[in-house]
Parts: structure tokens; C-alpha cells; sequence
């Protein structure tokens, strides 16, 4: 009987072990999923502003409010030399 006592008692420990060690890696896959969420969602914050700017400067060219620079440099200068 007392191997009968001590196989339930290894089985009982073994299955806590194997609880904990399950709870352990929910948590750290959790965690996981959690970066990448925040990740994922930085790169989308970063892409829409960097769309804001762009669409903000593609509007400021074409109404004019801006005037490009490099308008000036492709202007040939009249003392210019050939």
C-alpha cells in the first residue's frame, strides 16, 4: 500500500508541477501577444502620421501656400556662362 501512497503522491505533485509550468507559459505567451500588439500598433500610429505629412505637404504644393525650393535652383541665372 505504500507504493500505492507514494504513486498518488508523485501523480498529485507531478500534475501541480505540470499546472504551473502550463500557467507559466500562458503568461509569458500572453506577454508575447502583448508586444506585439503594442508593436503593431506603433507601426500603424507611425505610418498614419507619416500619410498625414505627406498627404499635408502634396496639399500645401499644389495650393500654392509653400513655394518649393527647388523651383529657385532649376531657374537659369542670366550672367550664367555657356
Amino acid at each position: 500500500m505504500s507504493f500505492k501512497k507514494l504513486g498518488v503522491a508523485s501523480l498529485l505533485a507531478l500534475s501541480m508541477l505540470t499546472l504551473a509550468a502550463c500557467d507559466q507559459a500562458e503568461k509569458s505567451a500572453q506577454q508575447v501577444l502583448d508586444k506585439a500588439a503594442e508593436t503593431a500598433k506603433q507601426a500603424i500610429d507611425d505610418t498614419h502620421k507619416a500619410a498625414e505629412q505627406a498627404l499635408s505637404d502634396a496639399t500645401q504644393s499644389v495650393t500654392g501656400k509653400e513655394k518649393p525650393q527647388e523651383d529657385a535652383a532649376k531657374k537659369p541665372e542670366s550672367s550664367q556662362e555657356i
